[in-house]
């Protein structure tokens, strides 16, 4: 087992919202700029990397009937780090992502590697299979959320981007905005993919 390759299969072939279609809540719900979709990804990749370590060092201590109770504490107890961390130094990005900062815990990403790898595995593919998923999610969440804000307000991280005449796609930045945009994200990486098979 490949240490890289544990590492590299969360940024194409297994990333989180467009490959394994997980984490979808966030991904649609928080990613109306890129900020907010960066934000999200980094406070859900330290909880999946420090629990992932945790789990797989504890996973020979763990009895296997109530392994998926104490890997939700593990989840939980990271979650409420990083939700007090956020409160006390990025309060206004707090309040952004509010409610999903706690639903951290119940993200089938965390508790999927948790319960599919860090606890089958040793620290250093646990920790490269954490950080790749979770630079994986960040990197979606923050490219899906830069999408929705040039079209929806021709700003990127805040700043105007796009010419002084343009009218925003304000449906872009509305619910229906995040399921058209990963609608055709996700057609476009099963194409790329197609023609990848074909050439491969």
């Amino acid at each position: 087992m490949s240490v890289v390759n544990e590492f590299t299969k969360g940024l194409w072939k297994e990333i989180p919202p467009f490959r394994l279609v997980l984490g979808l809540c966030p991904t649609l719900a928080v990613t109306t700029a890129a900020k907010n979709g960066m934000a999200m990804g980094l406070a859900t990749t330290f909880v999946l990397v420090c629990s992932n370590i945790l789990i797989s060092l504890l996973r020979n201590v763990i009895p296997r009937k109530v392994r998926i109770a104490a890997f939700i504490v593990v989840i939980a107890s990271f979650v409420v780090i990083v939700e007090l961390l956020m409160q006390a130094y990025y309060y206004p990005m707090y309040k952004i992502l509010g409610l999903f900062i706690p639903l951290i815990v119940v993200n089938c990403i965390i508790l999927g590697r948790a319960e599919a790898f860090a606890s089958k595995n040793p620290l250093l593919p646990s920790l490269a299979d954490g950080l790749g998923m979770g630079i994986g999610f960040t990197l979606s969440l923050t490219f899906l959320g830069a999408v929705r804000e040039i079209i929806g307000n021709g700003t990127l991280f805040g700043m105007s981007v796009l010419w002084s005449s343009y009218e925003p796609f304000s449906v872009m930045v509305k619910a229906p905005g995040a399921f058209l945009c990963l609608g055709v994200i996700l057609g476009l990486m099963n194409w790329v993919s197609t023609l990848q098979n074909k050439r491969g």
